[in-house]
């Protein structure tokens, strides 16, 4: 099989582990190529409502695209949630096709891959444990809400900056997505592409007992998604090796 080549738009450093070894582990069927966009606002409070509308501005989003024109993409990603919830569905999504729109491939954003992925699973009353703080976390909820998906539980954890959620590990998230769950949750979902995780994600499932959505997770799914193909890669979630919305059996 071709590999599927998967061009991502990141914001800033943080989630690159995530993506490298979910290629290594794919053994040459996909592989990412990188572009950097500019960041909003003051450094250090990147996740302010403001300067995420400044992430969001589509002429940034093109200008990062561009720059992967040599590389015969499959398939395009603004590999950001905050950047792409921050104004609502229908902004997200005419971002997406304005992005796309450059190189002429399939274009999607991690927060379009949130309601795609629940979609597929058929999931629609979840938790939320945001790395953000509160107001970010709130215009996530609502951006879901959009999507008629029911954030019965939200949460925060307030890091100012991808850069300050990026230090959070697995001790922190862990306890915090157990203490989500509650009858009648389907799924954890926990943005911020910021935040490494698949390297514990199964893990982490297994803890909380319903799947766990993390940004990365939904990206990578979503990304391939769009260009047609699915590696099914284990170890990296139960959306990533192809299972559907089941439930998981929690551990001590």
């Amino acid at each position: 099989m071709r590999t599927t080549r998967i061009g991502m738009i990141i914001p800033s450093g943080g989630p690159e582990a995530d993506y490298y070894s979910y290629e290594e582990a794919a053994n040459g069927l996909l592989k990412f190529y990188f572009t950097i966009s500019r960041v909003g606002g003051d450094s250090g409070h990147d996740h302010d409502p403001d300067a995420l509308r400044q992430t969001a501005q589509v002429e940034w989003l093109a200008e990062a695209a561009e720059r992967l024109r040599p590389f015969r993409l499959d398939s395009l990603q603004w590999a950001c949630t905050s950047g792409s919830f921050i104004n609502g569905r229908a902004f997200a999504e005419a971002q997406a096709a304005a992005i796309g729109k450059v190189l002429g491939i399939p274009a999607t954003s991690t927060s379009l891959a949130f309601a795609a992925a629940l979609a597929h699973l058929g999931l629609r009353r979840v938790a939320v444990l945001a790395t953000y703080p509160e107001p970010a976390a709130r215009a996530f909820a609502a951006f879901l809400g959009e999507f008629g998906i029911d954030v019965a539980r939200l949460d925060w954890l307030g890091a100012p900056s991808g850069w300050d959620a990026a230090r959070f590990g697995e001790s922190l998230i862990t306890p915090a997505a157990v203490k989500m769950v509650e009858p009648g949750i389907e799924a954890v979902l926990i943005p911020d592409t910021a935040l490494p995780s698949l390297h514990y994600l199964d893990r982490l499932e297994r803890r909380v007992g319903v799947p766990v959505l993390t940004a990365n997770a939904v990206t990578i799914w979503d990304a391939e998604r769009i260009a047609g193909r699915h590696a099914a890669v284990p170890s990296f979630g139960s959306l990533l090796l192809g299972k559907g919305g089941r439930s998981l059996r929690p551990t001590a």
